[in-house]
């Protein structure tokens, strides 16, 4: 057996140590060159369930299947070689019992090479969690806003916006964390509630629309690179490629009909 191993991965270790002592850069991704342009700069990648409004034009997340999350996560795993990769449970994966769930995570572990896998909240969660860190699958748990349950809910809303709400997801965070996820994504959550489940969880909080408290921050990547018109409020844009990829092929565009591509020193 050969003891040289590849560039050692960011591990769960890593991430739970963070808390307290510096913050978790995390982003979304969902191809291979993608992964390898994030990878030096991220602590953590999430193949997130958004793959389906990113790159396949679905209107939410609960048509993505679990082959396509495998799919990406297998070209995210081939891209990078540094960050810790965690692949989203896919709606419908994980609900119906422990057991489902267990099956659905060995697969997405063993097909793609991932160190963790994430999955929302719901009333069964504490018990599933549970089940899958007993037989060695890491979990993230993901409370607050829960794009999974859009249709439940109806439409996306903010999470601790009142005193029962704030109650609830300081309960969320407090289950997940004793049941076993090494940490967790507080999406859309009130900016004082998300601080407090920050400082009441030993695990580290991970922010999306929450505080500049939780112990790290991720974005939808496509989002943060301005690739959409539409963004939500949470969403700070780093860059406008929409509007440089629309330029660049106009340019070429124009170039084709003029007959000005491809020039002499670009042919054979």
């Amino acid at each position: 057996m050969s003891h040289t191993s590849a560039i050692r991965r960011k591990t769960i270790k890593d991430i739970m140590k963070a808390k307290g002592h510096h913050k978790l850069v995390c982003l979304t991704a969902y191809t291979a060159p993608i992964a390898q342009m994030l990878d030096e700069h991220c602590d953590l990648l999430l193949v997130g369930d958004s793959v389906g409004m990113v790159l396949h034009g679905l209107p939410d997340t609960t048509a993505v299947t679990l082959d396509m999350m495998i799919m990406h996560g297998k070209a995210v795993m081939r891209g990078s070689q540094n960050a810790l990769v965690v692949v989203d449970m896919p709606f419908g994966s994980f609900e119906e019992s422990p057991q489902a769930a267990y099956r659905n995570a060995l697969r997405v572990m063993q097909e793609t090479g991932c160190q963790a896998v994430k999955l929302e909240y719901n009333s069964a969660a504490p018990e599933t969690i549970r089940f899958l860190v007993d037989r060695g699958i890491p979990v993230v748990a993901h409370i607050g806003l829960r794009p999974q349950y859009l249709h439940v809910e109806g439409g996306y809303k903010v999470a601790g916006k009142n005193e029962e709400s704030r109650q609830e997801q300081l309960e969320c965070a407090r289950q997940v964390a004793e049941a076993g996820a090494f940490c967790v994504v507080v999406e859309g959550t009130k900016d004082e509630v998300a601080r407090e489940i920050s400082d009441s969880v030993p695990i580290p909080t991970i922010g999306i629309g929450a505080s500049v408290d939780c112990d790290g921050q991720i974005l939808v990547t496509d989002d943060m690179l301005g690739m959409f018109d539409k963004t939500p409020k949470f969403v700070r844009k780093y860059a406008e490629l929409k509007s440089q990829i629309e330029l660049g092929v106009k340019a070429f565009a124009n170039d084709v009909r003029r007959e000005q591509f491809p020039a002499a020193d670009e042919t054979y």
